[in-house]
């Protein structure tokens, strides 16, 4: 850090600022990613999961950034295996996980020669 950029912090502290956070910038906030749009990118990309970010934001009729963007942050998804899948389990996904597993358990339990 310089010492001119030093010195601008220290009035800045003088003068009654309580944090180092960004301050908020004037203009005008981003309409690109709202509910619909999320909704529509959630709808196309669980109808056909091999879809591109292009081909998604195309059938959405929104651009490819905010498409991406809805992806990434909005939805926690990324890419496997040329699919999208989400970065969490849903509660389903857990349910059957825990059925499953109390399924293999007793089998475990009672065979040496399990795995």
């Amino acid at each position: 850090m310089s010492r001119s950029q030093c010195y601008e912090w220290c009035n800045r502290f003088k003068e009654g600022r309580m944090s180092v956070g960004v301050d908020p910038r004037p203009g005008r906030p981003s309409t690109s990613i709202n509910d619909d749009h999320v909704e529509i990118v959630s709808a196309v990309i669980r109808g056909n999961r091999r879809l591109t970010v292009r081909e998604v934001a195309d059938e959405g009729g929104i651009s490819i950034g905010s498409c991406h963007q809805s992806f990434t942050e909005t939805l926690p998804m990324h890419r496997v295996s040329a699919e999208f899948v989400p970065r969490l389990l849903t509660d389903d996904q857990k349910e059957n996980h825990v059925e499953k597993s109390q399924e293999v358990i007793p089998n475990a339990n009672g065979n040496e020669k399990f795995l």
